[in-house]
């Protein structure tokens, strides 16, 4: 009798706890579906190059601003926390293409990070080579140098290197030469080296640290060509000579006294760089 009475028609006993299991069955695959998904997204963050696009800022307003803080020993102020900057660095799948096929490795700053794109594209076009990036906002000399340490022992370096830093190395001039030998040697003589020099007059400053901001410039660039006549592999790209031979001045080229205006100053500065490295194909 008890048998029949649940196998009645009319028994509503047994759909409840159905319909209960069945909820609770989709609710357990909801979370377990969110949990996988969670883990995926993880996991692709850590797979992700540390890369950003060219037009990501330091601060989200359209400005690389030169990290600084204080008056400094050199008038120029003393140079502020720069490692969570903007920054585009190549994934290790284009450093090693790049090496495979003879290209260049290029260690960069703020201007670099800016330009680096548009560099990128041009000597693709005009010359087919190949290049890799460490551009880091902020970053002084003697970073860009640990950098090329750490792709010489991890990867190898290509016969062509580009230097693009020094700009922030205006806050302390004193150390810049010794980085200069310290990539020289890491390089050694079989290989060229291109370095960038600088020139830098902040004109949200005042007159006093722009001035010293001229001078300090003007410092790193005699350390640069010192060095260059010790060393015959070493070019000097002469940004800051080109800059200096403008009849209109400067203005039209850098944006803020530093960084390089889109498209005029962008453009010529990479010029200065592509027909370095064409000559010395």
């Amino acid at each position: 009798m008890l048998q029949q009475a649940r196998d009645r028609p009319g028994n509503t006993t047994q759909a409840p706890v159905s319909a209960l299991r069945a909820f609770l069955g989709s609710v357990v695959s909801i979370v377990v579906t969110l949990l996988v998904l969670a883990l995926l997204a993880g996991v692709l963050v850590v797979l992700e190059p540390r890369t950003t696009d060219a037009d990501t800022t330091a601060d989200g307003t359209g400005s690389y601003s030169v990290p600084t803080k204080g008056p400094g020993q050199y008038g120029s102020g003393t140079l502020g926390p720069w490692q969570n900057l903007v920054r585009r660095i190549s994934p290790e799948d284009q450093i090693r293409d790049t090496l495979m096929f003879d290209g260049i490795f290029l260690f960069g700053d703020s201007i670099a990070v800016q330009n680096s794109v548009s560099l990128e594209r041009a000597l693709a076009d005009r010359t087919g080579d190949s290049i890799a990036f460490h551009d880091w906002s902020g970053q002084p000399a003697s970073a860009a140098v640990d950098a090329l340490a750490e792709w010489a022992r991890d990867y190898g370096l290509p016969r062509r290197i580009v230097m693009a830093v020094g700009t922030n190395d205006i806050f302390d001039p004193p150390a810049f030469a010794a980085q200069v030998e310290r990539a020289m040697k890491i390089a050694g003589p079989g290989r060229t080296v291109y370095w960038v020099n600088v020139y830098a007059s902040r004109t949200k400053q005042p007159a006093a640290v722009r001035d010293a901001d001229v001078d300090n410039s003007a410092w790193i660039n005699r350390q640069l060509y010192d060095a260059s006549l010790a060393h015959p592999n070493l070019r000097i790209i002469d940004w800051s000579g080109f800059l200096s031979s403008r009849p209109g001045g400067t203005a039209p080229y850098l944006r803020d006294g530093v960084h390089t205006s889109e498209p005029l100053g962008g453009t010529a500065r990479n010029e200065l760089i592509a027909g370095a490295l064409r000559t010395s194909r």
